[in-house]
């Protein structure tokens, strides 16, 4: 019939014009907190706050790796060690500002994540992250082999005039939450503009059917690599980010970068792999666990082993899918409810006779 398709083109239309203004109030609301958050807050929140950021651009290049891609690892602590030092080094010993070190900490650490896709190219699945959990258990014992940190440790902390404030009238703590902020947005939005893309669909496309994708023209070997460039370089720039916060790279546990390995796994699941906002959500998280337990770390490990596998079996699919399975439920629930109109004309004798369209 006409007039129902009509009406439905309308309300498609006013859905799409609807969706975007949400969108923009939305967006230009959650601006206005993250900017008046830092001037309201105390310092030691506003860095507890900045480490969910660099944590946050952490779990989202394993996101990419993952959940995009498809590829298991258990190594990205190595990648964020790399940039931390990275960056420890290039302050401490060569004068550079933070700041300036965060492309060349992303490069090297993409140089390693190169290094490591090779040997994906043959393996898969539990075997490569077998491959990646030795890169993060030996991380700490090459970086104990070329850096000689205060008493032989594996450790540098630059001065706090070395990570200050660039910018007068913000104090040292709001300027390394606006630095690490403004990073976290332009990576993630660069994810997000990749997924739109012809090369985050041929990340997508390998994952989800290698074969199939070779036999379209996709370099799988070229994607894989790549991936693992990218998100290394991900987790190279929180690393370096983590100095300007922490003002320390450790490498003197042979354990650290292991945890912190696992940390950003969890931080993707319980999120939402292979989702934008998923990683920030699971980073937040992951504070608010280290935070919790701050004076008994021996229970954040236990307590994240538990929530995620809870996760695993009631969110399979992370918050950010569940929110979404949860919105479409309801859409469901609403279209099933509203009144449908009337379809056929019952006869008098007879069965109900379709009326035509017109």
């Amino acid at each position: 019939m006409a007039a129902p398709e009509a009406s439905d083109a309308v309300e498609g239309t006013e859905d799409r014009r609807t969706v975007p203004w949400l969108r923009i109030v939305v967006g230009v609301v959650a601006s206005v907190v993250a900017i008046s958050i830092p001037f309201n807050t105390a310092p030691t929140d506003n860095l507890l706050i900045a480490q969910v950021f660099y944590l946050a651009i952490a779990a989202m290049g394993l996101n990419l790796l993952t959940g995009f891609n498809g590829q298991i690892s258990i190594g990205h602590g190595a990648f964020y060690g790399v940039g931390a030092f990275t960056a420890a080094i290039l302050v401490t010993e060569h004068g550079w500002y933070l700041e300036a070190t965060l492309p060349v900490a992303a490069l090297l650490a993409a140089v390693l994540g190169v290094l490591v896709g090779f040997p994906a190219l043959r393996v898969k699945g539990l075997y490569l992250a077998l491959i990646t959990l030795g890169l993060s258990v030996l991380f700490p014992r090459v970086m104990a082999k070329f850096v000689d940190g205060p008493g032989g440790v594996p450790l540098l902390q630059p001065k706090r005039a070395q990570v200050a404030s660039l910018i007068d009238g913000l104090a040292d703590d709001q300027y390394q939450y606006f630095v690490c902020l403004v990073v976290m947005v332009l990576m993630f939005v660069l994810a997000w503009n990749l997924m739109r893309s012809r090369a985050g669909r041929a990340m997508i496309a390998v994952r989800d059917q290698e074969v199939a994708a070779s036999t379209v023209g996709i370099n799988v070997a070229a994607v894989k690599i790549s991936s693992f460039a990218l998100s290394a370089a991900y987790a190279g720039v929180a690393g370096a980010l983590s100095v300007m916060v922490t003002r320390v790279a450790d490498a003197s546990n042979p354990l650290t970068y292991f945890q912190l390995s696992i940390e950003f796994l969890i931080a993707v699941v319980i999120g939402g792999a292979a989702t934008i906002t998923g990683p920030f959500l699971g980073a937040a998280f992951l504070v608010f666990v280290r935070k919790r337990f701050e004076g008994t770390e021996a229970m954040a490990p236990a307590l994240l082993g538990g929530v995620l596998i809870v996760a695993v079996y009631v969110l399979p699919d992370g918050i950010v899918g569940g929110y979404r399975r949860l919105v479409a439920r309801i859409a469901q629930a609403r279209s099933s409810g509203a009144p449908q109109p009337p379809s056929a004309t019952p006869a008098a004798d007879g069965p109900a006779i379709s009326t035509p369209s017109t």
